[in-house]
């Protein structure tokens, strides 16, 4: 039999998928339910992994086929090509997910095996050794966080913590923030103004980059920090006119206003936070732990670089979120189930999951790892000191399963620089803001059903 009979993909789930602007057309799959086998090899199977590069190197495809005899086949992600991929019926066996949006939105359409019965019978990966952030992996038809696990974070930041260098303060004569006590975000933004540099009118130090992952995750989180939330309980829709949504909006377009920081109106040629920082040119850098990787292996920079935890809204709660949770699900008609999970096992629980962990790019989602966290040197120890206080902060932000994150950023880009160039009051955007997308997750609600 094979492994998906009896589970059926509507063809409006499908089309639900390709109306976040990935394909078009779809047709009614079928199969029948994986009986799950203990002691799971896949030796002398081949597996297919949609993924990015970087993911996966190909020594390490290598060493999968030595340590596990699993031969991987990697595809490129591409949203498109995985709608069709699926439409036609030949799914990848394991596809890159990001846990903290895509989760919610693939389970909602019924395309995700659930791995409960997997991890309930794994030797490698155990549930009582996950850290609380593969939660984001969770979804149970109506709430992120709770129900059958879908995935798993492959490692993860609270990307509301920031990098700063005490260089750049001490010239600029602004106090450090204390080490494992946040900073009002008010703070946080009068801070990178006072650490800003200009000359000609360029800028030639930023005071802070505060982006996170996504527009929409950050504004989600920064919500639920001022103590309210982004979505309605349901969250079938958006409301940027709550007291708490304005509130983080307000902060954020003035924090793109100042530019003191990156943002949509003034990019960093660099594309991203890492060079910016290591070259002194950003004095705060919202990543997370994980550009640990690259800060550490700078042995200038390193010393003078300190972690700080997320900032918090006065009067507000303090919360910690991953806004990635980056991993890997098995959609429901993959063909070789028992193989890619074997595989997914040696990916998030042995010797890949291992080298992420000692590298600093990333905080283990396994709890039995977290001893190979770089903690060799004098500042490794100081930053752990002040990530492991964090973790006791974190909590699931739930996204909405009505759009995709990128679907909603879109809009975003397309309405909100005019208020951040001081054309467009907030009031006003928050109700532009809330027009477009309210839009895009009614038409999202209808074809999930």
């Amino acid at each position: 039999m094979r492994p998906d009979a009896g589970v059926s993909l509507s063809r409006r789930r499908l089309l639900s998928l390709s109306a976040a602007g990935v394909a078009t057309g779809a047709a009614a799959l079928s199969g029948c339910a994986l009986q799950v086998s203990t002691g799971v090899s896949g030796r002398g199977e081949t597996v297919t992994l949609m993924t990015k590069n970087g993911d996966l190197t190909t020594e390490q495809i290598q060493q999968a086929q030595k340590d596990i005899g699993v031969k991987i086949v990697v595809v490129q992600y591409s949203i498109t090509k995985l709608v069709a991929m699926m439409t036609n019926g030949n799914p990848p066996d394991l596809v890159r997910g990001v846990g903290a949006t895509d989760a919610p939105y693939f389970a909602a359409r019924d395309v995700m095996e659930d791995l409960d019965p997997y991890f309930a019978r794994s030797g490698v990966l155990k549930p009582d050794d996950l850290d609380p952030v593969n939660d984001l992996w969770r979804y149970d038809g109506k709430t992120q966080g709770e129900g059958p696990r879908y995935g798993m974070a492959k490692d993860f930041s609270q990307d509301s913590m920031y990098w700063y260098n005490t260089a750049l303060f001490d010239r600029a004569g602004v106090d450090h923030p204390p080490e494992t006590e946040p900073v009002t975000y008010e703070e946080w933004l009068d801070n990178a103004k006072r650490l800003t540099r200009r000359r000609n009118g360029q800028t030639t130090v930023f005071g802070g980059s505060y982006n996170g992952v996504s527009t929409l995750s950050l504004l989600a989180s920064l919500a639920v920090s001022a103590g309210g939330s982004l979505f309605t309980d349901d969250f079938s829709r958006v409301d940027f006119t709550t007291p708490e949504a304005r509130k983080a909006l307000a902060w954020y377009v003035d924090y793109c206003r100042t530019r003191v920081g990156p943002s949509i109106i003034q990019p960093d040629p660099n594309v991203w936070d890492g060079p910016t920082y290591q070259a002194s040119r950003l004095a705060m850098s919202n990543s997370g732990y994980w550009l640990g990787g690259l800060i550490n292996t700078d042995k200038k920079l390193a010393p003078v670089s300190r972690l700080a935890p997320a900032p918090v809204f006065e009067g507000g709660a303090r919360v910690s979120p991953c806004q990635a949770g980056t991993g890997m699900w098995m959609p429901k008609k993959a063909r070789n189930k028992d193989a890619a999970w074997r595989v997914f096992e040696w990916y998030f629980g042995e010797a890949p999951a291992k080298a992420r962990a000692s590298s600093g790019w990333g905080i283990p989602s396994l709890k039995s790892l977290r001893h190979l966290m770089p903690h060799q040197e004098g500042y490794q120890k100081r930053e752990l000191k002040v990530q492991n206080a964090e973790l006791k902060h974190f909590s699931v932000i739930a996204f909405t399963p009505y759009a995709t994150a990128d679907a909603l950023l879109a809009l975003f880009n397309q309405i909100a620089p005019a208020a951040m160039r001081g054309q467009l009051s907030v009031d006003t955007l928050a109700g532009r803001l809330n027009s477009a997308m309210n839009e895009q997750l009614k038409r999202g609600k209808e074809q999930v059903g």
